[in-house]
């Protein structure tokens, strides 16, 4: 957070995409090479999870099934796409990624799978890593 910085409030949902001990991740090329908890922004009017089955197929081109919510973390971050400062109100799911239907619709996106347990090795933002971590912890005992 930058002192003096006016944030707008930004919510979205993300998941955790776990097949058995196998991980779903996006990397995102742009405006940072980093790996990523798939989701986004939920869109004015739109349910959030309506928002995060539209995010995760946009990002990865997988169909989910819900499990359950885990938490929320904030993060405050630049986003060069929108030209906005903004106060992320992240939401975070557990979920199975169910059916490949294509390739990720959103530029830059490519799915990523990965043994659970490396994507502590590839996320870098804080809060999605605490999340796999804790939910890794629980559903794999890793």
């Amino acid at each position: 957070m930058k002192r003096g910085q006016k944030y707008r409030a930004r919510p979205g949902v993300y998941a955790v995409l776990l097949r058995g001990s196998s991980l779903l991740l996006t990397f995102q090329q742009e405006p940072d090479a980093e790996y990523q908890l798939p989701g986004g922004g939920i869109d004015p009017g739109e349910h959030p999870i309506a928002a995060l089955h539209r995010e995760v197929y946009e990002e990865t081109g997988y169909s989910i099934s819900l499990r359950r919510r885990l938490g929320f973390y904030r993060r405050f971050a630049y986003m060069p796409d929108y030209d906005l400062w903004a106060e992320k109100i992240c939401t975070i799911y557990l979920a199975t990624p169910v059916l490949r239907k294509g390739p990720p619709l959103e530029k830059g996106h490519t799915a990523i799978w990965a043994p659970a347990a490396e994507g502590l090795d590839l996320l870098e933002n804080h809060g999605d890593w605490e999340f796999l971590r804790q939910t890794l912890r629980g559903e794999l005992g890793i």
